[in-house]
């Protein structure tokens, strides 16, 4: 163990005496934190929708029909519980639902107003304001065909409850897609190129041939980045929850743990980049093709997966960082526990202990 820690004090060395690293472990993440927070938005066309219709009468079912005729939404089930609705909201299915109270046509045929409610999932906010307006939209013109058609002036009113971020802030959306970009893009990147830069300064030969087990060495590099990772994550809560104004919902603890299953997700991937590359450049652009763009396109962070073809639908299962982008918007801003996140937590540790048993295996212990 005194050998194993010395390799990590060794470790630790070469990251606080390089500036760029330096820069890139602590200086990226704040910018792209404070950037992203504040800068960018994103917009949705369609999403998946419920339906809680309490009156099952003839004028619900036909709003319901003007509902699935349109091609903004996909009703998948049309619900009689509202505690079916919220565990469809808690497991992240749906994004909008609408509540229709009983006496719908009663209240329409004899009081010629009648109210709805529109229930959103704003932990992103421009897929809930885009939602809610087209829905309003969908009611308001069902209004004027029975304005219309009965030749009174029939009125629906629409009561709008959103869940998760009231204030329509961009913050809740973007700090964990940031989140789960930073550590992936500083996991596999620093933890490839710190090993092929052994292997081109030569000195990985003198770490193999040491009295000491070959995996411990590349063990002991992946340390000091866990610790980096964490004091990462750490940076980028405290600036979202006092800079940010995000509110903080979830348990840390089980943040921290998933955190941890995805940064060993991350230096595993690099690993196993370091036992296909013999140069740092090639490493570092391997990593940033491997992370930065799936990351960014198939993780649902820029863009939703279920607007994408079957195919990138399919492959954006492979990306870690859809998983985790999944777990932590689960447990920062809806509160949720390891109950609703556990397959995602399943998969994520699955896919880290095929990469870290791949790269182990592809690990030459004896250099050529």
């Amino acid at each position: 163990m005194k050998q194993f820690i010395n390799f990590i004090k060794k470790e630790f060395y070469h990251v606080l005496r390089d500036p760029k690293s330096l820069l890139m472990l602590f200086g990226v993440p704040i910018a792209q934190i404070v950037l992203f927070g504040f800068a960018l938005t994103n917009e949705i066309k369609n999403s998946n929708i419920v339906i809680v219709d309490n009156a099952m009468d003839n004028a619900s079912q036909k709003l319901i029909y003007e509902i699935r005729a349109s091609k903004y939404f996909n009703v998948g089930q049309i619900f009689m519980n509202p505690d079916q609705m919220d565990a469809a909201f808690k497991t992240g299915k749906v994004k909008l639902a609408l509540v229709i109270p009983k006496d719908f046509d009663n209240d329409l045929q004899h009081l010629h107003t009648a109210q709805v409610q529109i229930i959103a999932d704003a932990s992103d906010p421009n897929t809930a304001t885009t939602l809610t307006n087209y829905m309003t939209s969908i009611i308001s013109d069902y209004q004027n065909q029975l304005w219309q058609d009965g030749g009174l002036p029939y009125s629906i009113l629409t009561q709008q409850r959103i869940l998760y971020n009231p204030e329509l802030a961009g913050a809740p959306n973007f700090v964990p897609g940031v989140v789960a970009m930073v550590l992936l893009l500083i996991c596999v990147l620093m933890t490839s190129v710190s090993i092929v830069r052994e292997k081109e300064m030569g000195t990985l030969e003198v770490l193999l041939v040491s009295p000491f087990n070959p995996f411990l060495v590349i063990f002991s590099k992946m340390v000091p980045y866990i610790v980096v990772s964490l004091i990462n994550l750490t940076i980028i809560l405290i600036l979202s929850v006092y800079l940010l104004d995000l509110p903080f919902k979830g348990n840390l603890l089980l943040l921290y743990g998933e955190s941890s299953i995805f940064i060993v997700c991350g230096l595993s991937l690099g690993l196993l980049i370091s036992t296909l590359t013999d140069t740092q450049q090639t490493a570092m652009n391997t990593s940033f093709l491997l992370t930065m763009l799936p990351t960014m396109l198939l993780s649902g962070y820029l863009f939703p997966i279920e607007n994408m073809p079957l195919f990138l639908r399919i492959l954006s299962n492979i990306i870690p960082a859809k998983w985790f982008y999944i777990i932590i918007k689960s447990v920062m801003l809806k509160g949720l526990g390891i109950k609703y996140i556990w397959r995602e937590t399943l998969i994520l540790s699955g896919m880290t202990v095929f990469f870290l048993t791949v790269s182990l295996r592809n690990f030459k212990i004896r250099l050529q």
